[in-house]
């Protein structure tokens, strides 16, 4: 089994409060829960049709005492939000798979993006028998995926 640390975070930030792996068929799956806590200013850009893509970053990884870690499987996906003002809707997208989705709550479409369930992340048959694996899962905003006005201020503001 893979376990991931679980860490706690402040207003603005975004909390994975439980995440964990499972073995189905050879292939280990993960399960994750994710609270989404956008600042003030990024929900009015949110508000104002800024579409805003968060970036979740799956790593196995295994611990080495003479050299650095070795990475076994990175996994990355992307999921734009955005807010349609004529129709009053956020849409969802996976950019991984191409579903799109929408809500018309913002706090819904968090809900949704928030429960990671059966995410495939590596085959057991990688895996070194009697090794020690670790996972880290982390969220983060893709400032780059914004707008090029945004950006600057994005990089420079602890808001964003």
């Amino acid at each position: 089994m893979l376990a991931a640390p679980v860490t706690a975070a402040d207003e603005g930030a975004f909390v994975v409060e439980q995440a964990g792996t499972r073995l189905d068929a050879g292939v280990y799956r993960l399960d994750a829960r994710i609270s989404y806590r956008f600042g003030d200013v990024v929900r009015e850009a949110l508000q104002n049709g800024v579409p805003l893509t968060v970036e979740i970053q799956i790593e196995v990884y295994r611990n080495r005492w003479y050299w650095l870690d070795e990475t076994v499987a990175e996994l990355s996906q992307f999921y734009p939000l955005q807010f349609h003002a004529l129709s009053r809707q956020y849409l969802l997208t996976s950019l991984n798979s191409g579903a799109q989705r929408s809500f018309s709550s913002r706090y819904s479409a968090l809900e949704v993006m928030g429960r990671m369930q059966d995410v495939p992340i590596l085959d057991k048959k990688l895996l070194k028998p009697n090794a020690a694996y670790q996972a880290r899962l982390r969220v983060r905003l893709d400032i780059e995926s914004l707008p090029s006005p945004l950006r600057p201020v994005a990089y420079l503001s602890e808001e964003w």
